[in-house]
């Protein structure tokens, strides 16, 4: 029985969303109506996903009302005249949605039906990210959008507080702040830096010897020099590499199945991750980085280890969520290049040309020729992900083989030579068989006997999934059983050739061939068009071209926005017309030009900026400041930030002293037998606990659709979308796990122990606990009131309690 006293203290620590007293209908749009919008929807018609596929937005009121090319989506009160509810029903096989979809369940379009009926009352206010100002209808005129104009560089503005600046970045911010006749706050306390710092390069709390080295530092140096010292080694911790990549990871839309209906495992999508740690700690340079993602495999190498590399770095392109149950190949094929599309364009541009696919974009510069320039480069390229065909799996897919190199992890198994000539004589006898059925059928057919008792369509399916599951398996093995380097990526395909343009982005409708190219809203003329190869190396030049007036800025605003809680351009993934315009335009051309001029290094921004004054500011509340600027856009002060899922669970796992800090051996996924982790929702092949390991959160699994419990709470990001800004809720069931997860009292337990080993007086337990905790001492009436609640209870129950705290998972 947990005391009472814990379940108080647990759901103090967790606000009641906000909407609880709303009206019926409006917790009903929130419970039953908007979820379902996000899941199902969101990917191809929101403005935070850049895409209004046939004109239709469904993340604003407006927008879902106002409807798209087919006219409006939701008539009130009138469901049988909505096409929203049309399309979810699949009454017209034109406009069945979710596309490549079964038909949603029988309760989810009784909701939409029950909320239409009732006026479909949608408390959303329209959309934040609604143009501001008329969309361009010419190429010039989007060459006019500050987005499409290159960085400027700016001279420091003048203030009456020059002195106050660390580093050229706070110029900007102070200007801002005294034009609104505000000021700075005062630094915050080193205790919170040193937490602040720890948490924002390495992703974990500072040990008690780091602070203590630090407090040191501080008293005898001085705080700057102290920050200085303590920024360079955490920049120089592994720990750094694994903190950065995961924040990539969202943005390449990292994952280990393939989504959707089959939900297939990508077993070797581990590679990439593991490059992606490397790189980070290695500071490869920002614009390498890109080019090895998009053309490795075209890029010189010296050795085997190189080629190895580059080739798993192309691994970005190949682990995107696939409909692999899709029976037209075509389909599959230009729903597969559209994805690659989508992701590079948003990732590296903050811009989606994939809106292009069926008309030109309806608020961007970019137009249907735009998008099928790329799809020629992306269609001449072969994705190699790695499932093979059976019963779940239409579209079968191979690996690369890597070099072989000496200590090389091969995690996959190997097999006996035994198994490999089973498997073969299997193949043959499937072979045999259905040659002699085809025979049999044929000779049929000239008696005009019926041919389907010699060779049904369950004989055809049968022999062909069966000989897809052998040929997965002997692929994974040399000829002696021996298991292959392998790897998810790219090659361009023997034939190179342009895409056509598609009516309406309609197979059945081809017109007129695209030259392979680029969006025409950002001419370089220093980048060659794709000639001989598949495009994709001239693509990464033209992206880290320094002309190029969006990559710079858009990865600066990356960084920025991870440091400080919010982006200068507060929509991260989404610098178009339907964006947010810069806080400070000025600081950002500033910050996209050190960038560049610095060698692309994201080690030297990011210690550029957690050095400024403007990153130890202090996160007190002002009145005065607040009415004038209730958003904090000015930075008046430091954004108080709810720390990711990774940092909750690995902040746990560091306090209780059993995080394993070595580098997980592959991944979880790649150990499932079954390729098919998901069936009508129904999961055998994967363990119960997914959050089982003491690796750091970077190496758990991240299976679409099935995330291990704490990162599915906190907020992870989508694994199939490109996401460079997470959503942070506040939920109830944050609470109900923090109380009742196995992982957390696991922690506590071990907390307690650690606690018991160095001190038996309960006050110095106390403080121990709270300096691993929140990095400071208890102050007085906090130690009286934990060592009341630990006579209450007992030492494992209030490091329990600690570990639930809102501080605990809150950054000040």
């Amino acid at each position: 029985m947990v005391p009472r006293s814990v379940i108080v203290l647990l759901l103090l620590t967790v606000a009641l969303p906000s909407g609880a007293a709303e009206k019926a209908d409006h917790v009903f749009f929130e419970s039953r109506i908007r979820p379902v919008l996000v899941k199902h929807c969101y990917e191809c018609h929101s403005a935070e996903a850049g895409k209004a596929k046939g004109g239709l937005l469904v993340d604003s009121r407006n927008g879902l009302r106002e409807g798209g090319d087919n006219g409006p989506s939701i008539v009130p009160k009138k469901p049988d005249q909505s096409l929203l509810l049309s399309a979810m029903s699949h009454l017209d096989p034109d406009l069945e949605m979710p596309p490549q979809q079964k038909k949603l369940s029988a309760g989810i379009i009784n909701d939409f039906r029950r909320w239409i009926e009732s006026g479909a009352p949608d408390p959303r206010e329209p959309s934040k990210s609604a143009p501001k100002e008329q969309p361009p209808v010419t190429l010039a005129e989007g060459r006019k959008f500050w987005a499409f104009q290159k960085p400027r560089l700016h001279a420091l503005p003048k203030t009456t507080k020059p002195d106050w600046a660390k580093r050229d970045l706070d110029h900007f911010v102070l200007e801002k702040l005294e034009q609104s006749n505000l000021s700075p706050p005062p630094d915050a306390d080193p205790a919170i830096l040193l937490r602040r710092l720890h948490f924002d390069l390495a992703g974990l709390p500072p040990s008690h010897d780091a602070q203590l080295a630090f407090f040191k530092q501080v008293n005898v140096n001085g705080l700057d020099e102290a920050l200085a010292k303590e920024v360079d080694v955490l920049l120089g911790s592994k720990r750094y590499g694994e903190r950065w990549a995961r924040h990539w990871m969202d943005v390449a839309r990292f994952g280990e199945s393939s989504g959707k209906e089959a939900n297939i495992t990508y077993p070797h999508a581990w590679r990439w991750r593991d490059y992606a740690i490397e790189a980070f700690n290695e500071d490869l340079p920002f614009d390498r980085f890109i080019t090895e993602q998009i053309a490795g495999d075209l890029l010189p190498y010296e050795n085997d280890r190189e080629r190895a590399r580059l080739l798993i770095a192309t691994g970005f392109l190949a682990f995107g969520s696939k409909g692999l149950n899709e029976m037209n190949k075509f389909q599959f094929l230009v729903d597969q290049l559209d994805e690659q599309i989508d992701t590079v364009t948003r990732a590296f541009m903050a811009q989606s040309v994939a809106c292009a696919r069926c008309h030109d974009h309806k608020y961007d510069p970019f137009h249907m020729e735009d998008y099928y320039a790329m799809a020629g480069i992306f269609g001449s390229t072969l994705t190699y992900y790695g499932t093979w065909v059976d019963s779940e799996n239409n579209n079968g897919g191979e690996l690369i083989t890597l070099p072989k190199l000496k200590n090389q992890l091969i995690p996959n198994p190997s097999m006996s030579k035994t198994r490999v000539a089973l498997l073969k004589k299997q193949k043959a006898d499937l072979d045999k068989e259905e040659k002699e059925r085809k025979a049999a059928a044929k000779a049929a057919r000239m008696r005009g006997d019926n041919p389907g008792d010699y060779f049904s369509l369950r004989d055809a399916l049968r022999i062909y999934w069966r000989r897809g599951g052998i040929d997965g398996k002997l692929a994974t093995v040399d000829d002696k059983g021996r298991a292959l380097p392998l790897a998810m990526g790219v090659k361009d395909r023997k034939s190179i050739k342009d895409a056509r343009l598609l009516e309406r982005g309609e197979l059945i409708k081809p017109k007129q061939s695209i030259k392979r190219g680029f969006p025409r809203v950002i001419a370089l003329s220093d980048v060659p068009p794709p000639k001989k190869q598949s495009g994709r190396l001239e693509l990464a030049k033209w992206l880290t071209s320094p002309k190029h007036p969006l990559t710079a800025r858009v990865m600066a605003n990356r960084i920025w926005r991870h440091l400080i809680g919010e982006g200068v351009v507060r929509t991260t993934d989404n610098f178009g017309f339907t964006g947010e315009r810069p806080s400070h335009p000025e600081l950002l051309d500033h910050l996209a030009l050190k960038f560049v001029d610095g060698g692309w290094s994201v080690k030297a921004l990011v210690r550029e900026i957690v050095l400024s004054r403007t990153y130890r500011q202090d996160s007190t509340w002002r009145k005065a400041a607040f009415l004038k600027d209730p958003d904090n856009r000015l930075l008046w002060r430091a954004n108080k930030r709810r720390l990711d899922a990774e940092c909750i669970r690995d902040a746990m796992l560091s306090v209780s002293g059993r995080l394993d800090t070595s580098r997980r051996r592959g991944s979880l996924v790649a150990t499932v037998r079954s390729q098919a982790v998901s069936l009508f929702g129904f999961n055998k092949a994967l363990p119960a606990d997914l959050d089982g390991s003491n690796h750091r959160s970077v190496y758990l699994p991240v299976v679409r659709d099935r995330l291990p419990d704490v990162l599915d709470l906190f907020d992870f990001a989508e694994p199939s979308l490109v996401t460079g800004d997470r959503e942070t809720t506040n939920v109830p069931l944050q609470a109900l796990y923090l109380l009742n997860s196995e992982f957390v009292a696991d922690q506590a337990k071990s907390l307690a122990g650690r606690l018991r080993n160095v001190d038996e007086d309960a006050h110095a337990q106390i403080r121990h606990a709270y300096q691993l905790c929140f990095g400071r001492q208890p102050v007085d009436g906090e130690l009286k009131a934990a060592t009341t609640f630990m006579n209450e209870t007992d030492l494992q129950t209030l490091c329990q309690s600690l570990l639930a705290t809102a501080e605990f998972r809150n950054l000040d």
